[in-house]
């Protein structure tokens, strides 16, 4: 089975399937079930009230190839509303899936 990527968790946002989301972000972002159901959600309530918050997602891959951990985690916690709990593992698991 192919490793999962980000176009399969917006392919799953664009479906409206929350779920499937969730579970592609349980693999990407190294989170659990709650978690992951909530970052999808933070995800696709973002989306819809934020004109510019697509740009602002877009701006994740360059971040995770290019950026900073600190830039990283600002991302994550505006588009995935990721908090103190699941931060840190979330950056690591990008580092390790996109190494700089």
């Amino acid at each position: 089975m192919p490793a999962l990527t980000f176009r399969d968790f917006a392919g799953a946002i664009m479906g409206g399937n929350t779920a499937r989301a969730a579970e592609v972000l349980e693999e990407l972002l190294d989170l659990d079930g709650e978690p992951a159901v909530a970052a999808a959600t933070h995800f696709q309530k973002s989306m819809g009230a934020d004109p510019a918050f697509m740009g602002k997602a877009m701006g994740l891959r360059t971040a995770v190839t290019t950026g900073t951990d600190e830039q990283i985690s600002a991302l994550l916690v505006d588009c995935f509303g990721l908090g103190e709990g699941t931060l840190g593992p979330a950056v690591a698991s990008l580092r390790k899936l996109y190494p700089a």
